[in-house]
């Protein structure tokens, strides 16, 4: 990462920037090794940044001055003086919100991507009574705050947000239309509001708390009531005319299939969806009134034939879509992120299969990486999303 980062300050520099850009590039520079090293010494960020140590020093007192940065204990070294330690202050805290067809998650987690606490609510088809609840659930963890900073509100959605507009302009599973959600929630707690679609943000989170500053050409893909895929290409997160690159859930695999959320037929995301998987174990004439995707992954580890006759089959659909991506775009990794990564010894292997045996001649299939975590990921994407407008360069 921090290559990358002199490379950008320097092509910077070079198109003529004052020095007051310059200024803050490196400042960026520094904030984003201490976030990435701490606990990390000065003169260690002087050497991983190039920078001169007098520069170091202006930059790590007004970082201290502002609250971002707060000295350590010192080091030891066999001669000269101890080094002092650096670390992001834990007191800067930002509000994250998981939105999802059916819960709505609100988290508070500090700068690290560490959360402190979190809520969970019913996600209302009503946007404005969803509005309402949500304003009135950020409203009470910023009461109880006390004394913390709130950098902001880092939102992520099932479907595709417009930056340009600000509202959200396709959410088939969740069904809201055409809806402002920055404005309201921004003038009624005060705070800045970020949004981005839930696989964007999954991408964020891969970046920038996963570390993959090596890999610049990744997707991830979330599989959940739908299918979602966010891009990075040549270490850009791709948005798109509107919002709108990377529906590769709603790209049709049979336009006779099944009758898809956004109005078409044979949707990938209703062939592979855990939506899917739940349809398949139903239409097996297997009881499965009140069925979470989680219960059916339960019932095939505990040996439920048609349990695992139905993710098999939602497996061979995740890898056939998966061609599509790996013929277009040619990324170096896909993440997938999940419920199904909790049984990967069941899709793994059935999903690189699919993919390998399409690879274009002269083409390398991608490495296909289950995110083993928490369920956490989108919300870590939306911390990402309010920290970059200070981290990135």
């Amino acid at each position: 990462m921090t290559s990358h980062m002199m490379e950008l300050s320097v092509t910077k520099r070079s198109q003529g920037a004052s020095s007051e850009v310059a200024r803050d590039i490196n400042r960026r520079i520094v904030l984003n090794l201490i976030r990435t090293r701490h606990p990390i010494s000065r003169a260690d960020l002087a050497r991983l940044s190039g920078l001169q140590r007098s520069t170091i020093s202006l930059i790590v007192e007004q970082l201290i001055q502002e609250n971002w940065v707060l000295e350590g204990p010192t080091g030891r070294l066999p001669r000269g003086r101890r080094p002092t330690f650096l670390r992001l202050n834990d007191e800067r805290v930002i509000i994250g919100v998981d939105v999802r067809p059916s819960q709505t998650t609100v988290a508070l987690a500090d700068a690290n991507g560490r959360f402190i606490s979190q809520e969970m609510m019913a996600t209302s088809s009503d946007p404005k009574a969803a509005l309402d609840e949500l304003i009135e659930c950020i409203q009470r963890i910023r009461r109880s705050c006390r004394g913390k900073k709130i950098e902001g509100v880092g939102i992520s959605l099932p479907g595709r947000f417009d930056h340009t507009s600000d509202r959200l302009v396709f959410a088939p599973n969740l069904k809201w239309r055409d809806v402002d959600i920055r404005n309201p929630i921004a003038d009624a707690t005060g705070l800045e509001v970020e949004l981005e679609n839930a696989a964007n943000a999954c991408v964020l989170a891969e970046v920038w708390f996963n570390r993959l500053e090596e890999c610049r050409n990744l997707v991830v893909m979330t599989v959940s009531e739908g299918i979602g895929t966010g891009l990075l290409a040549n270490g850009e997160l791709v948005r798109g005319l509107n919002g709108m690159a990377g529906e590769f859930g709603h790209v049709p695999l049979d336009p006779d299939g099944p009758l898809c959320g956004c109005g078409s037929r044979g949707c990938w995301e209703v062939f592979a969806s855990n939506r899917a998987a739940l349809r398949y174990y139903f239409e097996s004439h297997a009881e499965a009134e009140g069925l979470t995707f989680p219960d059916l992954l339960s019932r095939a580890d505990h040996g439920d034939t048609q349990a695992c006759k139905a993710l098999d089959r939602m497996a061979h659909y995740l890898g056939r879509g998966m061609r599509l991506i790996v013929a277009g775009l040619a990324p170096e990794r896909i993440v997938v992120v999940g419920d199904l990564t909790k049984s990967w010894h069941r899709f793994g292997s059935i999903i690189e299969a699919a993919v390998q045996a399409q690879v274009l001649p002269g083409g390398v299939a991608p490495k296909i990486v289950p995110a083993y975590e928490d369920g956490m990921a989108r919300l870590r994407g939306t911390v990402a999303l309010v920290l970059q407008k200070h981290f990135s360069v």
